[in-house]
């Protein structure tokens, strides 16, 4: 099975980044990194209000299940793509693209980071640019996406039960 970093940038919801985590945590993901705006739980050294930050934690919690006090995790305001490249990962993006793999198709790399990007508008194209895969989960009905939890639960299991064991 690859080792799998998830980086939620920009979500909104905590619900959603709940989710990511109690799905991250089934799936054995070695770290979530939130970025940008998305909330996150309490850390040591805190810097946001008291009273924001354990309001954003009881949310997460509220989906998480714990799994937010399970999984490694840090916040940055931006993605660390180049550093996480350095230790040698591949940066993936889940993302409708014309540039992009079906997930069905997509043989994984040993070190994967498993990018998100925000529920409406998704993965900016800055940040698409410095990807070096982009994924495409294969729609059939009217709706033009999945939910961001659900797309990374679809996401992981195909890259954890795709890989050679």
């Amino acid at each position: 099975m690859p080792e799998i970093i998830v980086i939620a940038h920009n979500i909104r919801s905590t619900h959603n980044v709940g989710a990511i985590f109690r799905t991250a945590e089934g799936f054995g993901i070695s770290k979530i990194i939130l970025t940008g705006y998305t909330p996150y739980p309490m850390v040591e050294h805190d810097s946001r209000l008291p009273h924001i930050a354990e309001k954003l934690t009881k949310q997460i919690s509220k989906t998480a299940l714990g799994a937010e006090a399970i999984v490694p995790f840090a916040y940055t305001e931006t993605p660390p793509l180049a550093e996480l490249k350095k230790a040698g990962f591949r940066i993936v993006a889940l993302e409708q693209d014309p540039k992009s793999i079906n997930l069905a198709d997509y043989t994984p790399p040993e070190k994967i980071v498993l990018l998100l990007g925000e529920e409406v508008e998704g993965i900016t194209p800055e940040l698409l640019a410095e990807c070096e895969d982009i994924l495409e989960i294969p729609m059939v009905g009217k709706k033009e996406s999945f939910n961001v939890s659900v797309a990374t639960g679809i996401a992981l299991y195909a890259l954890t039960s795709t890989s050679a064991t």
